[in-house]
C-alpha cells in the first residue's frame, strides 16, 4: 500500500491553507501544529499526535494531505469512528479546497459515484469508519484499487486501537493488521486526545517502533470543574431546571442512556428551556440539531456519547453530566468540548445512585460470556451449512444483541473461528485462542478500576483538573482555573416535587405484535401474520421497571411487600383516563401466574373496582414454564409461552376488555392472551401493565 515521493515542506502554502480553513487571515499555528505537518510532509517517520480536544488535529492532516497532493502524491485515507466526526471534518476540508469523500453506512446511494471519482483520482482524501475495513467489497473493489497510490494513512481517535484505551473498538483491530503489511516508509499519522502511558506503549507496538510522539499540554485553563452528588433523579432534574437558564451561552448535557436523554430533554422543555435530545436514535435530525447548537438556537443538546468525538463548537460555554461516565479519561474527552475558544466555561459532573448499575451493565455486557460463545459455536457445529442470525435466535437462548456482539468479536479474531458465507455464519478450522478470554478478563478488570477511579473523582472538593491530567499521565505543571464561582449544590423543594410528578406521569407504549415468530407456535398451530381482528391493541405501561418515578414502587410491591400499593391503582386509573382508548373497555381481566397466583388478580380487581368495571378471571396457566426473563430472545420467549395459556370454563364477554399484567417483557404473553380472548368472542383487547421490563437503552 502506498508510494512515497520526496516532498519539501512549503511553510507559506501551509499557513495559507490554515487561514483558508479558519476564515481568519490572521491565524497562526498553535504550538506543535506546524512541526507535525512538516514531519508528515517530509516523511521523517510515523507520528502520533496526542493533543487535547480543540487543539486542531484535523488541520494537521488536511493541510498535510493538501501539500502532498499538490506535490503529486496520491490520496490520503482517513479512518474515523463516528459519522458526526466525519461531517465536521468534510466541512473543514472543503474550506481549504480539499476534496474529501466518504464511504459510510449513511451514504450508500453515493458509493458508486465515490468509487468512480477515486478511480479517476478526483479525491484528495477518503474518509471511512473502521467497520468498512471488514467489508469484502470495500477491500476488494475500493481499497485494492487505490492501495498503491495512498500517500498518507490517518488513524483518528487512535486510542480506539488499544485494548487499554477507554474506548477500545474491536473493528480498530483490523487497522493493526493493515499496518503490519504497510511499507515501512509509508506516511502514517495517528491522533488522539486521550492516551495515557499504558495506551501509548500499546500504540508503539501497533504503529511501529520508530513512532514519534507529539504530546501537548493537557491543562484546560478555561474550564471551571465541579462535582455535585444528587442521588435522586428528581433532584438532578430540579437542579438542571434551576441552573441551566442561569449559565451563559449554550452547551451540552450528557446522559448515559438514550432513555435518560429523552426524559431530561422532555423535562427541561416542560420548564420552558430550549433543549433537544440527541442520541444514536436521532437519525436524520442529527445535522439539524448540531447546527442548532452551533448557531445558539438551543440552550443545550441533551445527548448521549453519540454527540462526542469530532463535534466542534469553539464557544461552547458548559458541559453538564447528568450521571458519571465510565472513566475519568472518557470524562476528560467529553468535558473538553467546552471552553475551547472562550476564556471561561463550566464543566459540572452530577452523580446519582443509578449510575453504578448502568456502569456495571456496560462492563458485564462488553464481552460475550463463555456460555454464549459455546452456545453459538455448538449451534454452528451442529449445522455445517451455517446459520443466519435469525436462525441462530431459534437455536440458542441468547439475545440478538448478544449474538451480534459474539459474532462480531469472534469474526475479528486472527485466525477467526467463524466466517460469513453469503447470509450465513459457518465454523472455520480455527480454534478460539485463550488470548480472547485473557483479553476479556483483563479489560473487564480495567473497566472496574476505571469505575473506581471515577468514584474518587466524584468525591473531590477541589483539584479536579489535576486529577484528570494525572489519570492521563500528563505533565501537571502550573494548573490554571478560571475565576468562576461554584454553582449552587442545592435544589428547590418545589422543583423537586414537580420533577417527581413529572417522572410519575410518563407512561410507556406497549406496541402490539403483528406476526407470529419464525417457525410459528406449533402447540397453538399458529404462524405467519396475526389477523388484525385477533391482535391486541396498542397498550400502556405505567413505567420502566425499577426506573425513577413509579418503577421502584412497582419493584417493592412485587418483591418486598407482595402487594401493589393503592397509589399504583390510582396512577393506573389516571393513566387510563388520559389515554382514553376507544372503544373504552367494559370489563377487566388479567394475565395469570402460578408463581404469584394472587398478586396481579388482586391488583386488577382493585383497579376494576376503582374504574367501576366488572373483573373476571378468564385466563389460566395450564402448566409451569420458566420465567420469561430467563428467555434471552424473542424466539425463545415465544416458544416459552406456546401452549401455556388457556381459557377458564365460563363466559367471554363480547365487549372491549382491559387486559392487566404487572410486567411486560417480550409481549408474547399479551399477544397469545389477546389471541385467545379475540378468538373466543371478546371485543378489543387493551393491554395495561405496571412496568415494562428491559431496563435502559
Amino acid at each position: 500500500m502506498g508510494n512515497k515521493i520526496t516532498v519539501n515542506y512549503d511553510r507559506s502554502r501551509s499557513l495559507e491553507l490554515l487561514r483558508s480553513g479558519t476564515y481568519d487571515q490572521n491565524s497562526v499555528f498553535r504550538e506543535g501544529q506546524e512541526e507535525a505537518i512538516r514531519h508528515i510532509v517530509e516523511g521523517r517517520s510515523r507520528i502520533l499526535v496526542v493533543q487535547k480536544t480543540g487543539w486542531g488535529k484535523s488541520f494537521v492532516y488536511f493541510i498535510a494531505t493538501m501539500l502532498l497532493r499538490e506535490a503529486g502524491s496520491g490520496p490520503a485515507l482517513l479512518v474515523s469512528p463516528l459519522l458526526s466526526l466525519m461531517r465536521n471534518q468534510i466541512l473543514a476540508a472543503e474550506r481549504m479546497g480539499v476534496r474529501a469523500l466518504q464511504i459510510t453506512s449513511a451514504n450508500e446511494d453515493e458509493w458508486p459515484e465515490v468509487e468512480g471519482r477515486l478511480k479517476e483520482d478526483e479525491a484528495d482524501i477518503l474518509l471511512i469508519a473502521p467497520e468498512r475495513l471488514h467489508n469484502e467489497h470495500f477491500r476488494a473493489e475500493v481499497l485494492a484499487e487505490i492501495a498503491d497510490r495512498i500517500s498518507l494513512l490517518v488513524i483518528d481517535e487512535a486510542h480506539c486501537i488499544s485494548d487499554w484505551g477507554h474506548d477500545f473498538r474491536p473493528h480498530y483491530r483490523l487497522i493493526e493488521r493493515i499496518i503490519r503489511n504497510l511499507p515501512p516508509n509509508l506516511r502514517l499519522l495517528a491522533t488522539t486526545a486521550t492516551a495515557n502511558d499504558r495506551v501509548l506503549e500499546d500504540l508503539r507496538v501497533v504503529l511501529g517502533p520508530d513512532l514519534e510522539v507529539f504530546r501537548g499540554d493537557l491543562n484546560r485553563p478555561s474550564l471551571k470543574l465541579q462535582t455535585i452528588h444528587l442521588a435522586q433523579q428528581s433532584e438532578r432534574l430540579a437542579w438542571l431546571a434551576e441552573q441551566i437558564p442561569l449559565l451563559p451561552g449554550s452547551g451540552i448535557i450528557y446522559t448515559l442512556t438514550v432513555r435518560d436523554a429523552n426524559q431530561v430533554a422532555e423535562w427541561l422543555q416542560s420548564q420552558n428551556i430550549r433543549v433537544e435530545a440527541y442520541t444514536g436514535k436521532t437519525g436524520d435530525r442529527r445535522e439539524e440539531l448540531e447546527q442548532a447548537l452551533l448557531n445558539n438556537e438551543v440552550k443545550a443538546l441533551v445527548a448521549t456519547v453519540a454527540l462526542g468525538m469530532g463535534f466542534d463548537k469553539p464557544d461552547l460555554a458548559f458541559v453538564v453530566h447528568y450521571q458519571s461516565p465510565a472513566s475519568v479519561i472518557a470524562y476528560y474527552q467529553q468535558v473538553g468540548r467546552a471552553g475551547r475558544a472562550i476564556d471561561t466555561a463550566y464543566g459540572v459532573l452530577l452523580s446519582g445512585e443509578e449510575e453504578a448499575e448502568i456502569a456495571e451493565y456496560f462492563i458485564d455486557s462488553a464481552f460475550p460470556t463463555l456460555d454464549e460463545v459455546n452456545q453459538v459455536l455448538s449451534a454452528l457445529e451442529a449445522t455445517p451449512d451455517g446459520l443466519s442470525v435469525p436462525s441462530l435466535l431459534a437455536e440458542v437462548n441468547v439475545s440478538k444483541g448478544r449474538i451480534d456482539k459474539t459474532i462480531a468479536l469472534l469474526s475479528l479474531e486472527a485466525p477467526a473461528p467463524i466466517a460469513k458465507v453469503g447470509t450465513k455464519w459457518q465454523l472455520t478450522a480455527a480454534v478460539l485462542s485463550d488470548e480472547f478470554w485473557a483479553r476479556a478478563e483483563r479489560l473487564t478488570q480495567l473497566r472496574r478500576e476505571e469505575q473506581s477511579q471515577m468514584r474518587e473523582y466524584v468525591m473531590l472538593e477541589d483539584g479536579h483538573m489535576e486529577y484528570l491530567i494525572s489519570a492521563l499521565d500528563g505533565e501537571l505543571g502550573a494548573i490554571q482555573s478560571p475565576a468562576l464561582p461554584d454553582l449552587s449544590v442545592n435544589t428547590t423543594p418545589e422543583l423537586v416535587q414537580q420533577a417527581i410528578q413529572f417522572l410519575r406521569r410518563i407512561s410507556v407504549p406497549i406496541e402490539p405484535r403483528k406476526q407470529w415468530p419464525t417457525g410459528g407456535l406449533p402447540l397453538y398451530d399458529l404462524q405467519g401474520i396475526i389477523p388484525s381482528g385477533l391482535r391486541a391493541e396498542s397498550g400502556k405501561a405505567l413505567c420502566i421497571w425499577r426506573d425513577a418515578g413509579w418503577g421502584v414502587v412497582v419493584q417493592r410491591g412485587k418483591y418486598k411487600y407482595g402487594r401493589f400499593a393503592d397509589e399504583l391503582v390510582h396512577a393506573c386509573a389516571q393513566m387510563l383516563a388520559e389515554w382514553s382508548p376507544q372503544p373504552p373497555p367494559q370489563w377487566v381481566t388479567c394475565i395469570p401466574s402460578r408463581r404469584h397466583p394472587d398478586l396481579v388478580p388482586e391488583f386488577a380487581s382493585r383497579l376494576a373496582n376503582l374504574l367501576q368495571l366488572p373483573f373476571h378471571q378468564v385466563l389460566e396457566k395450564s402448566e409451569d414454564r420458566a420465567e420469561q426473563k430467563l428467555m434471552a430472545n424473542s424466539s425463545q420467549q415465544a416458544r416459552n409461552v406456546d401452549g401455556s395459556l388457556s381459557l377458564c370454563e365460563g363466559l367471554i364477554f363480547e365487549s372491549p376488555v382491559l387486559l392487566v399484567d404487572d410486567m411486560v417483557d417480550s409481549r408474547w404473553t399479551l399477544t397469545v392472551a389477546a389471541w385467545l380472548l379475540r378468538s373466543n368472542g371478546s371485543g378489543e383487547v387493551w393491554p395495561l401493565a405496571l412496568a415494562l421490563a428491559g431496563g435502559r437503552s
